[in-house]
């Protein structure tokens, strides 16, 4: 199991940090818990809407149609890869079993890797219009949502979360672009609605954070899909409350909030929370001292549902624009390289942090303008971004430059 980017601002190299550094001797007392913002689902959902909207697909399939790059490249590569496969047999289970870091493995890798390649073969589909992807995608879900009854074991939560963010987003471009009939398209909301719904839409206040993020991702995307409003706003009422006691800004107090609905309520639960971590600057995350893998899957599954928001109606990218902004910059910059200082997670930190940085770094520098000077250079120098097989997947083919 992993949990799950990001740009160094100039004013941080320039010494802004140390004015932000809070250490725990100078911590006043916990800042209150921020009060989620009411959180009202569209009055008639907009399809597909599950991370990609039609006008962003329409701007993909005409980039890649014309031969340009980098979405030609992320498009053949998406079709090289084993998730595009034409000849994969789907490998459905009654009972996925996952255990902590998916061990036991009984199902895990199967379903999430299904998935995403009925993902790969949905959006071969919408750019391509040949078929035999929507096809494909279509015997993929079928062959799930005639099968799996349960999640069991410790991981079953999160793997809910992975999966269940994953097939969202290829039901939402087979059933509203693909005219050729899908028959048991029922059968599988219903499978989103019985099996995935009830193992995500409650979250785990007590787990790492990277966990609700996940949670939240697949429960906003199954409720768009089903057009089930009541379980939207629940879903989206945890998410604004995770954020901002995920992702730390200065202006939040001397500590960053304590996660909404939890157990943990003094200062040394806090600390010992955040993985040892007691000075406090903008950007720093829950897992950063942790890893920045678990990190990268928060930070994904954060910008997924905020563009899936967006795409609802409900532009969260202004009210979390710092946030966003400086948990990008400043895992970027160690995963770029930085000097770690000895003040941050011991002076070492576990980088890998995946293709997490394409869709915050779409929204924030190219529809708003955001100068992301290393979030750039983390994000160019590794497209095309493929994925980590858990729910990130072909983030530069969707999200490169795309002003939709």
């Amino acid at each position: 199991m992993r949990y799950g980017v990001p740009t160094a601002l100039a004013a941080l190299a320039l010494g802004l940090t140390a004015a932000l550094t809070l250490t725990p001797t100078a911590q006043a007392g916990p800042p209150p818990a921020p009060a989620p913002a009411a959180a009202a689902a569209p009055a008639q959902f907009a399809h597909p809407g599950v991370l990609s909207s039609r006008a962003q697909l329409d701007f993909v399939r005409t980039k890649v149609q014309a031969g340009e790059q980098p979405w030609k490249s992320a498009f053949d590569a998406m079709l090289a890869s084993p998730y595009g496969s034409q000849s994969r047999t789907p490998q459905p289970r009654a009972v996925v079993e996952c255990g902590s870091y998916s061990n036991p493995d009984n199902g895990c890798s199967e379903e999430r890797e299904d998935a995403i390649a009925a993902y790969s073969d949905a959006l071969a589909w919408y750019i391509t219009r040949d078929a035999k992807y929507a096809k494909k995608s279509i015997e993929l879900m079928d062959a799930w949502s005639a099968k799996i009854k349960d999640h069991t074991n410790t991981n079953a939560p999160l793997q809910s979360g992975w999966a269940g963010s994953t097939w969202p987003r290829a039901a939402e471009i087979i059933k509203h672009t693909y005219t050729g009939g899908w028959p048991n398209q029922g059968r599988f909301a219903t499978m989103l609605r019985d099996v995935y719904l009830p193992e995500v839409i409650n979250g785990k206040p007590n787990s790492n954070g990277n966990w609700e993020l996940i949670m939240m991702d697949a429960a906003i995307g199954i409720s768009v899909h089903l057009d089930d409003r009541a379980s939207y706003d629940k879903a989206m009422a945890i998410y604004l409350g995770r954020v901002p006691a995920y992702f730390y800004l200065a202006s939040d107090g001397a500590q960053p909030a304590y996660p909404p609905r939890s157990t943990i309520d003094t200062k040394s639960e806090l600390i010992d929370y955040w993985q040892g971590q007691s000075t406090f600057v903008d950007g720093l995350a829950q897992e950063t001292c942790r890893d920045f893998g678990h990190t990268g899957m928060a930070i994904a599954a954060t910008m997924h549902v905020a563009e899936t928001s967006r795409i609802q109606g409900r532009d969260l990218y202004p009210q979390f624009k710092d946030r966003f902004r400086y948990a990008l910059g400043f895992h970027a910059q160690y995963e770029l390289g930085a000097k770690v200082p000895s003040w941050l997670c011991g002076g070492s930190v576990t980088k890998g942090i995946g293709p997490a940085t394409e869709v915050g770094y779409n929204a924030l520098h190219t529809r708003l303008g955001v100068s992301m000077e290393n979030t750039r250079k983390l994000t160019e120098g590794r497209r095309p971004a493929g994925t980590e097989n858990h729910f990130e997947a072909w983030e530069t083919l969707t999200h490169a430059e795309n002003p939709n």
